[in-house]
């Protein structure tokens, strides 16, 4: 393919699989990720699948808004094809847990830093000939409401919500990303895609990345009739990165009951179909970001 992709979180789980697949598939993939060991492993297991694959990793902490930048130039790149916005963090707690920025925790790393990354990317993606912004939202997302005065669940914080609200947040972008790139006459369309139900159980090992035993295995054989392991459900982002038939706005999940199967464009529904909710979303952002893609 010869295109250059940037997947965040890529050395672990949907996004190590993305980065797996855009590899066998002739892209060249640059890893983004915390940690240098994980991404070291991440990189050496795909080179022994993937022969030839060409391959690097960029440290990049979403939490940390005011590394990005730093991270971007260390990219050393004149244009980028697409960025894959993968990387994303559940805290399961009763705490709210803050960034040293102070914004929660979920809501800066799936979110806000995937906002600003964007914003700092957009140049390498308008110098490419079609560039691409490939956002990685979750079916979870349909379950909750966002109120754009309290994005960050201040006022009535529970994790597995909160992580919710902030998969919403990030389809919204999404969607109203490319809704400003078609108004600015931008040749870089933003697309957005959920994996379904994908379990560490029906995954295939990769070890050290990720190692399935024997007993995990079989105890989720039963699921697999409704869900899908993390190979699997890294095919939408896959496919919304490289299809030239995908355009500007759509939703790719999985073909059965978004769950599981092969990659397919899907309606936008719920909060995440509401044009209001997401300009909402987006000032809000911006406010705390003090940046603005477009």
């Amino acid at each position: 393919m010869g295109k250059t992709v940037l997947v965040t979180g890529g050395n672990a789980g949907i996004g190590y699989f993305a980065a797996e697949q855009l590899a066998a598939a002739g892209a060249t993939v640059v890893l983004g990720s915390r940690s240098d060991a994980k991404a070291a492993a991440a990189l050496t297991s795909i080179r022994s699948r993937v022969p030839g694959a060409r391959l690097s990793h960029v440290r990049l902490d979403l939490a940390d808004l005011a590394s990005l930048k730093t991270s971007v130039d260390a990219l050393g790149v004149d244009s980028l094809d697409a960025v894959l916005c993968n990387a994303g963090v559940l805290v399961d707690g009763p705490e709210r847990a803050l960034t040293p920025d102070g914004h929660e925790l979920m809501f800066a790393t799936n979110h806000l830093g995937h906002f600003v990354l964007v914003c700092l990317l957009l140049p390498l993606l308008d110098a490419s000939p079609a560039g691409r912004v490939v956002t990685t939202g979750s079916f979870v997302a349909r379950s909750v409401k966002l109120d754009p005065a309290d994005p960050q669940s201040a006022n009535d914080y529970q994790s597995k919500r909160a992580y919710a609200r902030s998969k919403l947040a990030q389809m919204l972008f999404g969607f109203e990303l490319d809704r400003r790139l078609r108004a600015a006459g931008s040749t870089t369309i933003s697309v957005v895609n959920h994996p379904g139900g994908a379990l560490d159980s029906l995954t295939p090992s990769r070890p050290p990345v990720h190692v399935r035993g024997a007993g995990q295995r079989l105890r989720g054989l039963p699921a697999g009739l409704l869900l899908h392991g993390k190979d699997s459900g890294a095919r939408p982002a896959v496919r919304a990165v490289l299809d030239p038939a995908v355009t500007g706005g759509q939703l790719i999940g999985p073909r059965v009951f978004g769950l599981r199967g092969k990659p397919r464009v899907e309606p936008v529904r719920g909060g995440a179909a509401d044009p209001d909710l997401a300009a909402e979303i987006w000032a809000a952002s911006v406010e705390l970001t003090g940046m603005e893609p477009v």
